[in-house]
C-alpha cells in the first residue's frame, strides 16, 4: 500500500481551505485542516507533516511564522499582484510561492514538487559527507573545482612526479606550483621560478644549465645554472612551451638521467631536481606541430593540474576579491576599504578575461584612486562590452557582503518564469519604467534580464 504523503492547509477562508483539501485528496494526500497560525501550532504538530500550504494574510499573524514554528516546508499562497509580499516571504525561509488565484494543476503540480524535493534532501542529509578540502597553502577557493585542485595538490605534493599545471593566464599557475613545493619534502630549500617566455632565446640553455668559462662571446666567467641551483629543491618552469628544442633536449636529458651539461663543458653533473612545469597553451597541439617534443611531453605529462578560471569559480570571486583588497590596502599602507553594493555586483558579474591577474590590477587600482573608504564601481574600471557575458550574483554572494540584495532580488529567488511571464503579459501596455518599477527593479537590470532570457523590447509600430 503506497504511504500518502501528509499535507497541512492554513487557510481562513472555509470555501478555500475545503476546496484545496478536496482537492488534494483527490490526489491521494493526506489532508488537515487550520484557520489560523495559532490553531495550527496548538491543534497539529507540524513536523509530522511533508509540506505546510498556508495563505499569507491570516488573522491573527501571519502565514510566514509558521516557517519559524516547523522544520517542514512551507508554502506561501498570496495575491498574484503582490511580488514583494513573494519575496519577503522566501527571504524569511518559505520554500515557495503560489499566486492566488491559482489553477488546480498549478497547485498539485507545486506540492508534488516541493514533497518530492524535501524527500530528496532528506535522503542525502542522512548519508555522511566526505569533508569538505580546506585551502592549501596561499590559495582562495571552495567551488568544487578547486576543491579538487586542493586534493590533488595534497596528493602529488608528496611524490617526486613531475606536475604539468595547465591554465589560462593569470589564474595563478606559479601559485599553485609553491604550493606544492611547501607541501613536500624539499620544502627546506627555495623553489627556483624560471618564466621560460622571459629569456631570449640565445640565452636560455645558458641561463637554464650554466656555462663554462670562454664557452661563448661575453661568457668571462664559469656560471652556474637555474637547474643546478635547483639540486635538492623544486624548479618551477613557466610557459614551458615557448622553449626552443634544443633546450627541449636538454631538459628531456634532466628527467631521463638526473644530469645536466653546461653549454661549453664535456662533463656531465648530476642533480636531485623536482620539475613542475606549466603553460597556458595545448602542448599536444605544439606536438603535433612540431614545436614540442613529443619525447618531452610525456615525460612531463605524469600529473596534470587543471586551474579553472576565474569565470567558473562562482562565490570564490568575491573571497578573492576580499583577500586581494585587505593584502593591497596593507601593502601600500592605505586605511581598510571596503567595496560598495555596486562595486561587489560588478565584481562577482564580471567575466575577468584576465583571471586573478586582472582582479589584482582592477583592486590595487581602486585603492589608489579611493577618495574615501567605500570602492564604488567606478574606481574597478571595470570594460562595460564584457559584460554581455553577466553571472548572476546570488544570494550566497549578498549574505557574504552583508548588504541586502537590490536589483536581482527577482532572480535570486528562481521567480525567473514570473519575470517571463509578467514581461510577456505586460509590455504592450507599459512602458520600460512602469515594467521596472511594477517589478521592483531598475530599467538597466529589467535590460540585462531582456537580454539573458532572449526577450527583446518590441518596436513600436510606425
Amino acid at each position: 500500500m503506497t504511504v500518502q504523503n501528509k499535507v497541512l492547509v492554513v487557510e481562513d477562508e472555509q470555501v478555500i481551505r475545503t476546496a484545496l483539501r478536496r482537492l488534494l485528496e483527490r490526489h491521494n494526500y493526506s489532508v488537515e485542516e487550520a484557520g489560523s497560525v495559532k490553531e495550527a501550532i496548538e491543534q497539529h504538530n507540524m513536523d509530522d507533516f511533508d509540506i505546510v500550504v498556508s495563505d499569507l494574510r491570516l488573522p491573527g499573524a501571519p502565514g510566514t511564522d509558521l516557517i519559524k514554528a516547523t522544520k517542514t516546508p512551507v508554502l506561501i499562497m498570496t495575491s498574484y499582484s503582490s511580488l514583494r509580499s513573494a519575496i519577503d516571504s522566501m527571504k524569511m525561509g518559505a520554500v515557495d510561492y503560489i499566486s492566488k488565484p491559482f489553477e488546480h494543476e498549478e497547485m498539485v503540480e507545486t506540492v508534488g514538487r516541493i514533497v518530492q524535493e524535501s524527500a530528496s534532501r532528506k535522503a542525502a542529509q542522512e548519508k555522511p559527507l566526505p569533508p569538505p578540502e580546506p585551502p592549501v597553502y596561499g590559495m582562495i577557493g571552495s567551488c568544487p573545482q578547486m576543491m579538487e585542485l586542493f586534493r590533488r595538490i595534497r596528493k602529488v605534493a608528496m611524490t617526486n612526479s613531475t606536475v604539468l599545471i595547465n591554465g589560462e593566464s593569470g589564474t595563478g599557475k606559479e601559485l599553485v606550483a609553491r604550493a606544492i613545493h611547501k607541501l613536500s619534502d624539499r620544502n627546506e630549500s627555495e623553489m627556483i621560478s624560471v618564466n621560460c617566455a622571459a629569456i631570449p632565446e640565445n640565452l636560455i640553455e645558458s641561463e637554464l644549465f650554466g656555462h663554462e668559462k670562454g664557452a661563448f662571446t661575453g661568457a668571462t666567467a664559469n656560471r652556474t645554472g637555474l637547474v643546478e641551483a635547483a639540486s635538492g629543491s623544486t624548479l618551477f618552469l613557466d610557459e614551458i612551451g615557448e622553449l626552443p628544442l634544443e633546450a627541449q633536449a636538454r631538459l628531456l636529458r634532466v628527467l631521463q638521467e638526473n644530469e645536466i651539461r653546461k653549454v661549453g663543458s664535456v662533463q656531465s653533473k648530476k642533480v636531485d631536481v623536482r620539475l613542475v612545469v606549466a603553460t597556458h597553451r595545448d602542448l599536444k597541439q605544439l606536438v603535433i606541430d612540431g614545436d614540442f617534443r613529443e619525447d618531452l611531453y610525456y615525460r612531463i605529462n605524469v600529473m596534470t593540474l587543471i586551474i579553472p578560471p576565474l569565470k567558473e569559480r562562482g562565490n570564490d570571486i568575491l573571497e578573492l576579491a576580499d583577500a586581494i583588497l585587505d593584502r593591497t590596502c596593507k601593502r601600500l599602507k592605505s586605511p581598510m576599504l571596503k567595496f560598495s553594493s555596486e562595486a561587489t555586483q560588478a565584481i562577482a558579474s564580471y567575466p575577468w578575461p584576465g583571471n586573478v591577474r586582472e582582479l589584482e590590477n582592477a583592486i590595487e587600482r581602486a585603492v589608489v584612486l579611493a577618495e574615501s573608504e567605500i570602492i564604488g564601481e567606478e574606481l574597478l574600471a571595470i570594460d562595460t562590452s564584457l559584460k554581455a557575458q553577466l553571472r548572476p550574483l546570488n544570494e550566497r554572494t549578498a549574505l557574504h557582503h552583508h548588504t541586502p540584495p537590490q536589483d536581482d532580488s527577482v532572480e535570486e529567488l528562481s521567480l525567473e518564469d514570473y519575470f517571463q511571464h509578467f514581461v510577456l503579459e505586460h509590455q504592450d501596455q507599459m512602458n520600460e519604467t512602469q515594467l521596472a518599477r511594477k517589478l521592483g527593479i531598475s530599467r538597466k537590470c529589467l535590460w540585462e534580464r531582456r537580454q539573458r532570457f532572449g526577450l527583446p523590447r518590441k518596436k513600436k509600430q510606425a
